[in-house]
């Protein structure tokens, strides 16, 4: 019998057999150690997604709100711009009326030069297609009912053959560009 001492090898005199296995073993174990390093981006990598999903969604959220922003910007731009504009137009034209109203009375008093009456009535007429292609017309106001929003009512008569709030006299022509109201009607009220 050999000595139990005798079959014990030392390490350096293992055989090639027991190497394959003990590397082998050592194979299986680093993976097995390695995994779960693996594993632990792969969980760390949804959150770090979800926190990019936020991020671009927060972004996103942001950039639509600059959008709407602008475009409500660039919307109050051009109707501030339009009401300058229509502001503007009337602040001239109300300056011109007092040229009507001086052609119209002129126009109303008599005189022996008809070639002057009638360049009177050109200048008239011209100013008054002039007016009216820049949107503004008369406001109608005798025999009509009082409108507070387009007569200025100045005088006030009791005549039983007129209607309630009747207008018997204008004493100033009024004139609105499109709904807007330049220069108002001055009258005479009846009852």
């Amino acid at each position: 019998m050999s000595d139990p001492k005798e079959n014990k090898q030392s390490p350096a005199e293992e055989t090639p057999a027991e190497e394959i296995k003990e590397e082998t073993a050592n194979v299986e174990e680093a993976p097995a150690a390695e995994a779960p390093a693996a594993e632990a981006p792969a969980e760390e990598t949804p959150s770090e997604l979800d926190k990019l999903r936020a991020d671009l969604s927060s972004e996103k959220d942001k950039y639509l709100r600059l959008a709407a922003e602008y475009d409500n910007y660039r919307k109050r731009s051009a109707r501030e711009r339009d009401n300058i504009y229509a502001d503007v137009k009337a602040d001239t034209l109300s300056k011109l009326l007092p040229v009507y109203d001086n052609l119209e009375r002129a126009l109303k008093n008599p005189t022996a030069d008809e070639a002057y009456r009638k360049g009177v009535e050109m200048t008239m007429n011209q100013f008054l297609e002039t007016l009216k292609a820049m949107g503004v017309t008369p406001i109608e106001a005798e025999g009509q009912t009082f409108d507070p929003t387009k007569h200025n009512a100045v005088m006030h008569c009791e005549d039983p053959e007129r209607g309630e709030q009747e207008i018997v006299q204008e004493f100033q022509k009024g004139f609105k560009m499109g709904e807007r109201v330049i220069r108002f009607s001055m009258v005479q009220v009846a009852n």
